[in-house]
């Protein structure tokens, strides 16, 4: 079967499904190989308007001889018990990318054991606060958000949960208000390239000096389902990062500044696989001297 042969209709329904329910990506993705006989050196050719993120992320599983901490520790070399943590969580589910694992460590171990204000952005089955519980001890204030209202059942186990959206600035100011305000964002929601910079523009001022912004699974932006695309105008690497890095070096070039609101404040960016990383700190205005 050639799949430039797809009726248009079937194409045009996945990619609303997809765009509803990304969580059924692997799903439709096994229907279209399987049972359409699509060959998969042959998916790339459903292009254009109506194309879906035909991506297998089955090819990306773990080593199962190894299991998930010994499979993070030996890829990455990694000694830090976020491993362990991470792998032996129980009674709620949560879903990483093993490489996070070391970056989660990197940016976040300075802040175990203190009054830390964290809030992540989706909840899905309550697994991941879960982990931020352990990882960063009782006194941490730990907040989750999501659309679902279904993730309400999960409100108080780990930490508190607010369903809301994440583009909805009025609610995510209200969250951060009852949290007496925030020191990280980890945004895990939607992974929508609309719904990114909204957040972003809107609890980036909110973070504490010092503190870090990190978005992830920016691997949708490759993603038609998702709003992005490869070398898209709307793929968060070709827009709203691109513009940051322009706003980081505005001290050097004339056309101003597009995200005023978060570059005024954000010295450093640390682009990783599907991982950015902003820091809030106060930027200086760049100084030089010779000296003789």
């Amino acid at each position: 079967m050639n799949p430039k042969s797809i009726d248009v209709t079937i194409l045009e329904s996945l990619n609303h499904l997809l765009t509803n329910h990304p969580h059924l990506l692997p799903a439709v993705y096994d229907m279209v190989h399987s049972q359409l006989g699509l060959p998969r050196d042959q998916l790339r050719w459903i292009t254009g308007a109506n194309r879906i993120p035909l991506v297998d992320i089955m090819q990306f599983d773990y080593d199962r001889q190894l299991g998930v901490e010994m499979d993070i520790r030996s890829k990455y070399h990694y000694q830090g018990d976020l491993a362990q943590i991470y792998a032996n969580n129980r009674g709620h589910k949560v879903h990483k990318w093993h490489h996070y694992i070391p970056l989660y460590d990197r940016y976040f171990s300075p802040y175990r054991g203190k009054p830390l204000r964290f809030l992540e952005i989706g909840v899905s089955g309550g697994g991941s606060l879960q982990m931020w519980r352990q990882y960063f001890g009782p006194q941490a204030v730990i907040y989750g958000i999501d659309l679902n209202p279904e993730c309400a059942a999960v409100n108080g186990i780990a930490g508190q949960v607010r369903i809301g959206s994440q583009d909805d600035p009025a609610f995510l100011a209200s969250v951060i208000a009852e949290m007496g305000g925030v020191d990280i964002v980890l945004d895990d929601g939607s992974h929508h390239m609309d719904h990114i910079p909204v957040s972003l523009k809107a609890l980036f001022p909110a973070v504490s000096m010092g503190g870090l912004y990190l978005i992830e699974d920016l691997h949708t932006s490759y993603w038609d389902t998702f709003g992005g695309g490869y070398r898209s105008p709307h793929n968060f690497f070709s827009s709203v990062l691109q513009d940051l890095i322009d706003d980081m070096h505005h001290w050097y070039h004339i056309e101003g500044q597009k995200i005023p609101e978060v570059s005024n404040f954000c010295p450093a960016i640390h682009v990783h696989d599907s991982i950015v990383v902003l820091e809030k700190q106060p930027v200086q205005r760049p100084s030089r001297s010779i000296i003789a």
